[in-house]
């Protein structure tokens, strides 16, 4: 299937869903839902009536998208009066407003007095979150090169480096393979360097980003990730990167020690492998995401690990998977109240880890697909945890 005849379903797709909730069709701003349905990401407005042929209208770069896109009718932002115009009979009007600024939204409410905005952003993310034969291709191939990287690091792990050299050397090597880097967020106030790479207790370092680990950074501004903390012997080294290739972004955690690990940790880590496993066996159509979040946290408090179970205490992450695609936090969402069945198609990063305050953060994380036998994984390296010799 070409690009074109990709975008073509999807536009298609999108077509059934607004007749059914009587939209006259939709207006897309925000880059990432352009470049979904448009195939190209300059700075462009995408109008898709319910019935018809999309219009890309674009402010920069109109000639790039001439050259990219797989929207037919292609033309330049038009002046006020000229908007309005495209819009003659059309009253209900979808927009995402999950991630339209109130600037934004203002703006358009301007430009077409007297129409009705609505919600559509469930409907979108819900559209997107399931995934084509095309698409689990791309996430395929990221997995892959992702895991080449993963590969690489005994070849320059070593005890004494710092944290931010230890990152510094992942993701030269990412970026050398084709890894582009934009890992993107939808949600307000998320933000993600790449991934991070972290150690001992400075892996448990409290901080905004919602996640089981977030690291100490290099600063106040930028809380997150690697720190400057040398690397000791007998300490857990976690490494979560995404790689993101073809837009499409692949998730993935292993551990690495200098030497030999604690019972304590070594007991942890074995944990997360098993919670990982149930949850896969159970990745397929019809089960209800928050029964697999409570799956996975019934069998952390069983072991007697239940107040270290997605961070450390009173810092804990609410779930224990993630959609991903062209956007980090994607749906569904394996957590409680997300009461949602999973879909055929779907991709999820499943991440069970443990964080000790004084010890650091332990834990495993895939990329999977929902089948109907259950994951298939699109991360395809051994989930071991690593030992480097000292």
């Amino acid at each position: 299937m070409s690009l074109k005849t990709e975008c073509q379903a999807r536009v298609a797709r999108f077509q059934e869903q607004l007749q059914k909730k009587d939209l006259d069709g939709a207006l897309f701003i925000y880059p990432i839902d352009v470049y979904y349905f448009a195939a190209t990401r300059q700075n462009s407005t995408l109008w898709i009536p319910a019935q018809g042929e999309p219009i890309l209208l674009v402010r920069k770069s109109f000639a790039r998208a001439q050259q990219e896109a797989c929207i037919a009718d292609i033309r330049p932002f038009p002046r006020s009066k000229e908007f309005a115009s495209l819009f003659e009979g059309q009253q209900n009007i979808g927009m995402t407003f999950d991630v339209v600024p109130v600037q934004q939204f203002n703006y358009y409410n301007k430009l077409l007095p007297g129409r009705n905005l609505v919600d559509i952003s469930s409907l979108n993310r819900s559209l997107r979150a399931v995934k084509s034969s095309w698409e689990l291709d791309r996430l395929r191939y990221a997995g892959q090169q992702l895991s080449q990287v993963f590969a690489m690091v005994p070849d320059f792990l070593r005890p004494g480096m710092r944290e931010v050299d230890l990152a510094a050397e992942f993701e030269s090597r990412l970026r050398k393979i084709g890894g582009e880097g934009y890992v993107r967020m939808r949600a307000y106030n998320q933000e993600l360097f790449m991934g991070l790479a972290v150690s001992g207790a400075s892996g448990n370092s409290a901080g905004f980003f919602d996640g089981a680990v977030t690291g100490r950074g290099m600063s106040e501004a930028s809380p997150h990730g690697a720190s400057a903390a040398e690397i000791a012997a007998g300490q857990p080294i976690l490494l979560d990167y995404t790689g993101v290739f073809n837009g499409y972004i692949i998730d993935m955690t292993r551990m690495f020690v200098c030497g030999e690990l604690s019972e304590k940790l070594l007991n942890a880590f074995a944990v997360s492998c098993q919670i990982q496993e149930a949850i896969v066996s159970r990745l397929k159509p019809g089960v209800i995401c928050s029964e697999l979040f409570a799956l996975a946290a019934q069998m952390a408090e069983d072991a007697g690990l239940a107040d270290y179970f997605m961070g450390t205490p009173g810092e804990n992450a609410r779930f224990v998977g993630h959609g991903v695609g062209l956007e980090l936090d994607e749906m569904p969402v394996l957590a409680q109240g997300f009461d949602q069945p999973l879909i055929a198609g779907q991709t999820i990063a499943i991440e069970p880890k443990f964080a000790f305050p004084d010890l650091g953060p332990v834990g495993i994380e895939n990329t999977f697909a929902v089948t109907e036998t259950g994951g298939e994984k699109l991360t395809p390296i051994a989930d071991d945890l690593v030992h480097i010799p000292v």
